[in-house]
């Protein structure tokens, strides 16, 4: 059997999810506790690879020993979560954690991932935010969201999204399905959403970049379906930053 644990972390401190040389990680710090709280080294696969800066309010795991594809022990998973946060960091928090059989993978078996992006809309910067949104000094009036709305629900449905990935990517295939949607006004603060079975490299920051300069009148909310087929990154708008992403929820088949 694996452990599958679930966790949440600020990622402003860490150089994205996976292990890498001379750089903290999220997974380089789960690893040191599990090894603390066991005695003894551990495999952690992820369920997606975040990038440095970007947080998760929601990211699932599994836990194995060090070149075997099961663990065991006698803690109770009811009991996990508390004693492996004492090895972790404060910016990193495991809330569940429980069995699964050795053929569950916790990336290939995801269905679907939901990102939100943060922005906050406003002159003055809010220091309790800091490194935790995109603080855009820019106001934007309801027309503005509403534009946007009408924009993201474009990007909906199975398309190449090329146009909103980071140039030299290497993939097999840049054909991703969006299922869902939306942006969300809370007075300065607008949150897009959205929901796919696999996100290309930036493209959830792209898409951001281009709902805003969809909302400032560069791009018309009716462009987008012909800037997604042109598979042109020129057309599509900025890289919004890290600090406003959020890994939010994983969803199993």
């Amino acid at each position: 059997m694996k452990i599958f644990i679930k966790l949440k972390y600020l990622g402003s401190a860490y150089s994205g999810y996976q292990v890498q040389k001379n750089a903290p990680t999220v997974q380089g710090e789960l690893c040191k506790a599990a090894e603390k709280l066991f005695g003894f080294e551990c495999d952690i696969t992820g369920c997606s690879r975040t990038d440095s800066g970007v947080h998760a309010n929601m990211f699932c795991a599994t836990v194995v020993r060090h070149g075997e594809n099961k663990i065991e022990t006698t803690l109770p998973m009811d009991r996990l979560p508390r004693a492996i946060n004492a090895f972790l960091p404060p910016d990193i928090a495991v809330y569940e954690a429980e069995w699964v059989s050795e053929d569950f993978h916790a990336r290939h078996d995801v269905e679907y991932k939901e990102y939100i992006y943060k922005i906050r809309c406003s002159h003055e910067r809010d220091p309790f935010l800091s490194d935790r949104c995109w603080h855009y000094p820019r106001e934007l009036d309801d027309s503005a969201i509403e534009k946007m709305k009408k924009a993201a629900k474009h990007f909906e449905g199975t398309h190449d999204f090329s146009a909103y990935m980071a140039q030299g990517s290497p993939v097999e295939s840049t054909v991703r399905t969006i299922f869902y949607t939306d942006v969300i006004r809370d007075r300065e603060n607008i949150i897009f959403k959205v929901a796919g079975d696999g996100f290309l490299y930036n493209m959830v920051r792209i898409m951001t970049g281009t709902l805003v300069n969809v909302a400032l009148g560069k791009i018309s909310p009716d462009e987008i379906p012909s800037i997604t087929e042109s598979g042109d990154r020129t057309r599509a708008g900025m890289t919004a930053p890290p600090e406003g992403l959020y890994l939010n929820f994983v969803k199993y088949r």
